[in-house]
């Protein structure tokens, strides 16, 4: 089970090393790639193509600002599922996060703002059929918890 991580571009090696970093703490394993949809659109076919026809149960996480188009195309072109992960983004007060949320029909990439939850939703995805994710998933998500709580009684 894995996880690629496909940027748009080499400015997003940020935000795809916060995403690796949650990701391998799942115990999953990661691939990180850079192909645009807009600039490389037959390096970016040729990359997912690479990793959605090996037999290996993949998540592909995308990472592209302004106009998202990585996500969609990802998800047009995969059978796996597509997890968007856009860059925080100030430009047009925000509203570049449109282009990762109105999608065409039959596309049917989700969006998840925070690098860290977009591993988490990747990890609860593999942790239907692996217990040992499914265990990890499920000790993050009492660390949490207990963190609140113990906020709670200070």
């Amino acid at each position: 089970m894995r996880i690629v991580i496909v940027a748009g571009s080499g400015s997003d090696a940020k935000h795809v090393a916060a995403i690796s970093a949650a990701a391998t703490s799942f115990g999953l394993d990661v691939i990180a790639r850079v192909a645009s949809a807009h600039k490389t659109p037959e390096h970016a076919l040729a990359v997912l193509r690479q990793y959605d026809s090996d037999g290996v149960p993949t998540v592909f996480i995308t990472v592209a600002g302004r106009s998202n188009a990585l996500s969609a195309f990802a998800d047009a072109a995969v059978l796996a599922p597509v997890i968007a992960c856009p860059p925080p983004s100030d430009a047009y007060g925000g509203a570049d996060v449109w282009s990762s949320l109105r999608l065409p029909s039959g596309v049917a990439s989700t969006v998840v703002l925070d690098p860290g939850n977009a591993a988490l939703a990747a990890a609860k995805i593999f942790g239907v059929t692996n217990p040992a994710i499914r265990a990890a998933v499920q000790a993050a998500q009492q660390a949490g918890a207990d963190a609140v709580h113990a906020a709670d009684q200070a």
